[in-house]
């Protein structure tokens, strides 16, 4: 019955979102029409950019760029349902890297729209991330990771510096491990604040947190095999559930864990309630405009194989079925050279060269920390799947919540691993 109402679910889905497609016009509409349509998220950093941008297209190539919005849980299902229908509503759209598999068949290949040299100014996983056997599909617009802001001044408070050492038997200093992690975490949890906090919620970002210590006990190919074979058997995936279980145990985390998200322990951070974070970098931004010099940013931690997160890129991509393909890869390339729009409304870029520019300067602090954590060998895309969002949503994020809640982790991987085979017939 689940499975059943899910797809009636969908289905209506698909054709609300085909009638909206349909009330934006074509993409495709007349050879001589000089405009490109665009569909990005409305009030993100991609609608910013193109606004502050379109003019500047226009008055070099005399095309405007017709800018669609849509929310983000809206704007997969607009794009799917142009892919399925065959027709050219949008020329160009920003997506998240994990569309790609669902939306490969409707999108056509970038190979070409920049040069060699600046391929080579892509920040790490980039240009994989946004390849579909063999093809480059989209062109990058900013990536993103996990990394830790914590408060510089409990840190530096010598009193605490005293009190850590004697306690603990070491200088207290900003987490790189998870030992240093945990500790910090249990010593500044006093009083009305916590040490950290972790993601409980129900979702993909719960799952994420998993992965991210998953990845730095030493997994690789998350979840799923470079033979396409689920293996949730390699021991990195148990030893993550269990250090977020003994976090959980410490009483270092706020006891309504499973109902916080991303937002809600950034809230927490703001107010003055918990003394680190580990949250996506651009956070910095508005944790610095809340808290001022008292925030710090550092690399995500690591575990026995050393620093590992789950990049979040998004990127430009072309409709197949445009009938303006040269046009729109000229604003693709355009785009490209303007990706420093986004360092500015987001905090983050694609292009080392904007992460470069930015590196030192004290208000971007997130920067570095987010060079060394994308360049870390442990840092990796989530499996590149149609059914990743489905796997994600009904098996894996259960998972780690019976896990937090005190399963057994090897159990609970056990039941996870012949769930996930069934789903992808294995």
């Amino acid at each position: 019955m689940r499975q059943k109402a899910r797809k009636i679910i969908a289905a209506v889905a698909t054709v609300a979102a085909m009638v909206s497609l349909a009330s934006c016009g074509s993409a495709s509409s007349s050879a001589n029409d000089k405009t490109l349509n665009l569909l990005v998220e409305g009030g993100g950093p991609a609608e910013k950019v193109a606004r502050n941008t379109a003019a500047a297209f226009q008055k070099k190539t005399g095309y405007k760029i017709n800018i669609d919005t849509s929310p983000y849980s809206g704007l997969y299902d607009k794009l799917k349902a142009e892919t399925d229908s065959g027709k050219a509503t949008h020329d160009l759209a920003v997506i998240d890297v994990l569309w790609f598999p669902s939306l490969a068949k409707g999108l056509s290949s970038v190979d070409g729209v920049l040069s060699g040299s600046e391929e080579k100014d892509l920040m790490p996983q980039l240009k994989e991330g946004g390849t579909v056997d063999g093809k480059l599909l989209g062109i990058p617009t900013w990536t993103n990771s996990k990394v830790l802001l914590y408060r510089k001044d409990l840190f530096e408070n010598a009193a605490n510096k005293k009190a850590f050492k004697a306690k603990y038997g070491y200088d207290l200093k900003v987490p790189t491990t998870w030992q240093e992690y945990r500790d910090a975490a249990k010593f500044f949890t006093k009083g009305d604040m916590y040490g950290t906090a972790m993601i409980g919620q129900t979702g993909a970002d719960s799952v994420t947190g998993w992965l991210e210590f998953a990845a730095q006990a030493g997994a690789k190919n998350l979840v799923i095999g470079k033979d396409g074979k689920p293996d949730l058997n390699d021991k990195a995936y148990k030893d993550a559930l269990n250090y977020m279980q003994q976090l959980v145990k410490d009483g270092s985390i706020p006891s309504d864990y499973l109902s916080l998200g991303t937002s809600e322990i950034s809230d927490m951070f703001n107010q003055g309630k918990l003394a680190m974070q580990l949250t996506w970098g651009h956070f910095y931004l508005s944790s610095a405009k809340e808290l001022g010099n008292k925030v710090g940013a550092a690399p995500m931690i690591g575990g026995s194989a050393g620093i590992g997160a789950i990049p979040g890129p998004w990127y430009e991509v072309l409709m197949k079925n445009s009938t303006k393909q040269e046009i729109a890869k000229k604003y693709l390339e355009f785009m490209y050279g303007q990706n420093e729009g986004y360092m500015k409304a987001l905090g983050v870029a694609a292009r080392k060269s904007v992460f470069k520019k930015y590196e030192n300067n004290p208000k971007y602090e997130h920067v570095k920390a987010l060079e060394t954590t994308l360049a870390s060998p442990q840092t990796q895309n989530r499996p590149a799947t149609k059914l990743w969002t489905q796997a994600e949503t009904e098996i894996l994020s259960p998972m780690v919540q019976s896990t937090l809640k005190g399963s057994s982790a090897t159990q609970e991987l056990g039941t996870a691993q012949k769930s996930i085979e069934d789903l992808l017939n294995y």
